[in-house]
């Protein structure tokens, strides 16, 4: 079982944390996968965009009567940049944490106007670290995106389609000074832990515990394109309770009245059982929540260092959407990442 220094405490109770930690080492691991050996990185070298652009279209995600395309489009310029086709007098919004207007319940990036937006962004950059696509233009006709049944699983195979190619730039990455933890208010803690001289590598140890079916789930695994590709076919969840509620109630309320999630595109459950078929079987566990947690949830966070990619070891127990994005825009408030 791997021990880690739980480093300075950047915000949070330390004593909190430590108590979390001791809780979150004697959880198991319920599924690894390939770390790999060695100083490289498992992404290419140079810096990569798009041959050509690759659109992808589903129903909206809070507008689910309306069908929304989101286009993969190749960019000259480093990073990811949302572009707002309805708003052509609007410049484009870089993917990073400068611009995340709010996380509390998804990322919404923003610049500009306040119509200037995109929702929902988390699992869609969470591809800049996932597969290693360094540079594009996200061009889309609303702030709302498509949402699909796989997940994010078809912006990858529109990805693939449109073709990874390199710009000819060397890739950047950027990883923390010294081990940092961040302590939430329930029992949730982030760690960040510097890669090593020479490494390029992001490894991930991600636990959750749910008092419902979903229970308590780990993985650990280094973040390289394969086991990104895996993990994109993990729903979001949500309980019965609150499906129930977003589908009768929610229905009075302008932000959840024309909601496009289903019974298809969530993952539904309850205290003792799932009401919608779960994914990722493991020794008698179904594990689509804890690998959408590590993947498009806390990568996506791990996305908004810019044009840069992240590398190191980063630990998260019972985490979510606001400490990971508080954790991220405090690395950079008290100067603690440094480019490799």
């Amino acid at each position: 079982m791997p021990d880690y220094q739980i480093g300075k405490t950047v915000f949070g109770n330390t004593a909190a944390i430590a108590a979390a930690y001791d809780r979150f080492r004697t959880q198991k691991i319920d599924e690894t996968r390939t770390l790999g050996e060695g100083p490289l990185s498992p992404l290419p070298a140079k810096r990569m965009t798009i041959a050509g652009e690759a659109p992808v279209a589903g129903i909206g995600t809070f507008e689910g009567g309306h069908k929304q395309t989101l286009t993969f489009a190749p960019s000259k310029r480093p990073g990811w940049w949302i572009r707002r086709m309805d708003l052509p007098e609007q410049l484009d919004t870089k993917v990073d944490i400068s611009n995340l207007w709010t996380s509390a319940q998804n990322l919404v990036l923003r610049s500009g106007s306040p119509h200037n937006y995109l929702r929902m962004v988390e699992h869609i950059i969470a591809l800049k670290n996932g597969i290693g696509l360094d540079d594009v233009v996200l061009k889309v006709n609303s702030g709302d995106p498509p949402l699909f049944n796989d997940s994010s699983l078809p912006l990858i195979k529109a990805v693939e389609h449109g073709r990874l190619v390199e710009t000819g730039a060397e890739a950047t990455y950027v990883t923390v000074k010294e081990p940092v933890a961040f302590g939430g208010g329930r029992g949730d803690f982030l760690l960040f832990l510097p890669a090593e001289s020479g490494d390029r590598r992001l490894r991930i140890d991600c636990a959750i515990s749910w008092d419902t079916v979903i229970g308590d789930q780990r993985v650990l695994f280094g973040a390289t394109p394969e086991t990104f590709r895996y993990a994109a076919y993990a729903r979001t969840n949500a309980t019965r309770k609150q499906y129930i509620l977003a589908k009768t109630v929610g229905k009075l309320f302008a932000a959840t009245r024309n909601w496009g999630y289903n019974e298809k595109n969530i993952l539904i459950h309850g205290r003792r059982r799932f009401y919608t078929e779960p994914r990722f079987p493991v020794d008698g566990k179904f594990l689509e929540p804890v690998w959408h947690r590590a993947t498009l949830d806390l990568m996506a966070a791990l996305s908004l260092t810019g044009e840069h990619r992240f590398a190191g070891t980063v630990v998260s127990y019972r985490a979510g959407h606001t400490l990971d994005c508080d954790a991220v825009r405090a690395l950079y408030r008290n100067d603690l990442i440094t480019e490799l």
